[in-house]
């Protein structure tokens, strides 16, 4: 509540209509960044070889994280997420901006689950480099300027709204808005080079339905979100600042679909 009067009063301070100020805090949403570092406990686990269930199939993608969800604090993420287990995500380095299915992208192992050290041989890569994540921050997540003028004013906003949205984004960022130095985000808007994958992951029917002073959402679009991003850092030399994205509907997360997940690879 700190952080959005501070960011109310600093938006009021630039005569932003308090309006869309307001509409900025409602949109945003609970995100959870680890990194390296500290000395807290093992939060998530990045690079090397997964420890997979007995018997599931080797994932197609090289291993990217394995995430303790018992070791998240409750209700941060903002998502129906399992209490504890972990939370597995695969990925390659082949860029695909507008993002696919990928059956296999993450995979749930329930607490209790006997696992095995499984190396996943792929010929183009090794693993990647073997990382701890022991820093954990939770704080709201805005979303980027252009995602919110398209949801706010349609799919054509005028030059003066994205101009709005920029200003909105300056004032949130002023207040201490700013993303922490992270590896791994969980839940809350991306933060994306190119294209929101979100938004591309509604497709087409979730763009530009709002009346004036609306918002765009269409029926059930909503209902996706950001599962998690991977900045790859210099982990992954072939891609200039390059992240990987998991976008999924709600629901699927409520009842354990991550088969469902769709993977979004992207560079600057």
């Amino acid at each position: 509540m700190d952080r959005m009067n501070r960011f109310r009063a600093e938006a009021a301070s630039r005569d932003l209509p308090s309006e869309e100020a307001e509409e900025w805090m409602r949109v945003a949403r609970p995100a959870v960044y680890l990194a390296e570092g500290g000395n807290g406990p093992l939060v998530a686990r990045l690079g090397g070889d997964p420890l997979l269930p007995h018997g599931v199939p080797r994932p197609s993608d090289p291993f990217v994280a394995s995430v303790d969800l018992a070791a998240l604090p409750p209700g941060v993420t903002g998502l129906p997420l399992p209490f504890d287990g972990h939370l597995l995500l695969f990925s390659g380095t082949d860029v695909r901006g507008i993002g696919r299915p990928v059956s296999d992208a993450v995979l749930y192992v329930p607490a209790g689950t006997p696992t095995t050290h499984s190396p996943v041989e792929h010929s183009r890569r090794g693993p990647y480099r073997p990382r701890e994540l022991r820093t954990v921050w939770h704080q709201p997540s805005a979303q980027m300027p252009e995602s919110f003028s398209l949801d706010r004013w349609g799919a054509f906003p005028e030059d003066e709204q994205f101009e709005l949205a920029d200003e909105l984004g300056d004032a949130w960022a002023h207040v201490g808005g700013y993303r922490p130095p992270w590896a791994l985000q969980i839940g809350g808007h991306p933060v994306s080079p190119q294209n929101d994958p979100v938004h591309c992951a509604r497709g087409p029917e979730g763009a530009g339905h709002s009346e004036p002073g609306g918002t765009a959402h269409g029926e059930g679009t909503d209902d996706w979100v950001l599962l998690a991003t991977w900045r790859c850092g210099d982990d992954v030399t072939e891609l200039d600042s390059g992240v990987a994205h998991w976008v999924i509907r709600r629901q699927d997360v409520a009842v354990r679909r991550f088969d469902r997940v769709h993977r979004f690879v992207e560079m600057a």
